[in-house]
């Protein structure tokens, strides 16, 4: 790939929400030279990846969808892995993506040629490509993350991750170990109940539980969708105000947070009358420090008479089960990790070289940065998708996705005037940038309690400190002050 009259060539790295959306708003604005690679055999990032048991998204389908292509056919308000992942075939089938995607192609490092002003891709096969600009958008929960506990690897019966589910594995009438209660743990436990003989969830800290509104949509409903398009605008102006007020609340207004508090009490209350379990399942850390998580269905399968809520600390993996703190063994023919993704690091699977030969992980030794989540002082013409700090407590990251596509666009089309090579974004810049979110986040909830939101040393590298509409703003133009321009 090489830079043609169709302007700079493009290559983007992962074909989930993010890199569709890049390359859309490439293809609308006129650019068509730009390639997508994706190592496994079809699209779909963690929609294509995440198929444990009641799999779902946890944000309404309205919001949960490019604003430029609603679907007024999702079955209902929180759709299901197999309708997402329907929805983003449908959307690369119609802008024509299939031809730009290079499948079965994984990336393992890219080097930026400062003499030519081009990148350098290599991949697994030793194929390696070149272009103009390099788009990462691999996103922050595509790596599973397995715990460091002794002993993992000597279970002797079958052990996955639920982002790599093993549907092989027969599950009935088996004793089910399960190790993590976040946002997929939620959803796969009440699953799980149904068929094992015994589950037993281990748990670190209870999560902040809200009711899910989630009604199925009606053939009605779906022909005002379909003929009435202002009707389904309504609802994600809705939703999108409602998720707004949710961040405001629990950034800025602990008042209001507490009234969200409330009803995450009034839940547990409802469904789980043994005051013993009831204690296990109460937060102590405040209410969005850790992800808030919706389910129906989640409280009341943790309170029927085969499953167990484990809060004695693990201190080791056996060949039959699990040990805690006080050297109990706990038996099980099935261990499942729901111990979410290895957010804070940042392209860890990439060996990706800029000016200087500098390498992106020496740059992020204390922390994955970046000037509006987007760009890195020595890497010109790259540009990350979902990279640090745009992450939300609440709200919709396609919202965020389509507002960093569109800055990139905006970067090609500077990169297509005649006579620039590269730019990149001034070190000043970004250290501004970067002192002021992390001043903000260090007052946030966010950095109240231990999380997958923070690394190690307590810097929040995940989250966007404020609101979405703030975020729009800030990203609405691309300003050449703020970068150097190489010719």
């Amino acid at each position: 790939m090489t830079g043609t009259a169709k302007g700079p060539s493009v290559l983007i790295v992962g074909t989930g929400f993010g890199g569709i959306g890049t390359a859309i708003e490439l293809k609308r604005a006129g650019f068509t030279d730009f390639t997508l690679l994706e190592s496994a055999a079809e699209p779909g990032g963690v929609w294509r990846d995440n198929t444990y048991p009641g799999a779902a998204c946890d944000i309404p389908s309205p919001l949960y969808s490019f604003s430029f292509e609603p679907n007024p056919r999702w079955p209902k308000r929180f759709s299901h892995q197999p309708d997402i992942l329907a929805y983003l075939r449908r959307v690369i089938a119609k802008y024509g993506l299939e031809p730009h995607i290079r499948y079965r192609t994984e990336v393992t490092g890219a080097a930026f040629d400062e003499e030519r002003g081009v990148w350098r891709v290599e991949t697994r096969s030793g194929e390696t490509y070149e272009a103009d600009v390099f788009v990462p958008a691999v996103g922050q929960l595509s790596r599973p993350a397995l715990p460091g506990i002794p002993g993992r690897d000597s279970f002797a019966g079958d052990a996955f991750h639920s982002a790599r589910w093993d549907h092989g594995v027969e599950l009935t009438g088996k004793r089910v170990a399960v190790v993590g209660t976040g946002a997929s743990a939620i959803q796969f436990v009440p699953e799980l109940r149904k068929h094992a003989k015994h589950v037993t969830v281990f748990q670190r800290t209870p999560p902040y539980v809200l009711a899910k509104a989630d009604p199925s949509y009606r053939r009605w409903q779906h022909w005002l969708f379909e003929h009435l398009p202002a009707t389904q605008l309504l609802g994600r102006l809705r939703i999108f105000l409602l998720a707004e007020y949710a961040t405001y609340a629990i950034t800025r207004h602990p008042a209001l947070a507490k009234m969200f508090e409330l009803r995450t009490a009034q839940l547990r209350r409802r469904h789980v009358k043994d005051p013993e379990l009831r204690a296990k399942l109460e937060p102590a850390y405040p209410l969005g420090c850790k992800r808030i998580l919706f389910s129906n269905d989640y409280l009341p399968a943790l309170a029927r008479p085969n499953v167990d809520v484990e809060t004695r600390r693990i201190s080791a993996i056996t060949e039959t089960g699990v040990r805690v703190e006080d050297g109990t063994e706990l038996r099980a023919d099935v261990l499942v990790y729901g111990t979410g993704f290895a957010a804070t690091d940042f392209l860890g699977g990439l060996k990706v070289l800029g000016l200087g030969g500098r390498s992106l992980h020496d740059a992020w030794s204390g922390g994955a940065r970046a000037y509006l989540g987007i760009t890195v002082p020595g890497f010109p013409n790259m540009f990350c998708v979902y990279g640090p700090n745009t992450n939300l407590g609440a709200g919709s990251i396609i919202y965020m996705i389509e507002r960093q596509a569109r800055y990139i666009r905006q970067a090609v089309e500077q990169l297509a005037r005649p006579g620039v090579s590269y730019v990149d974004v001034r070190p000043e810049v970004e250290e501004r940038y970067d002192a002021e979110v992390q001043k903000r986040l260090g007052r946030s909830v966010w950095s109240a309690c231990t999380s997958w939101y923070r690394q190690a040393d307590g810097r929040v590298t995940t989250n966007w400190p404020g609101l979405v509409t703030e975020y729009d703003r800030r990203t609405r133009r691309l300003d050449l002050r703020d970068y150097r321009v190489v010719a």
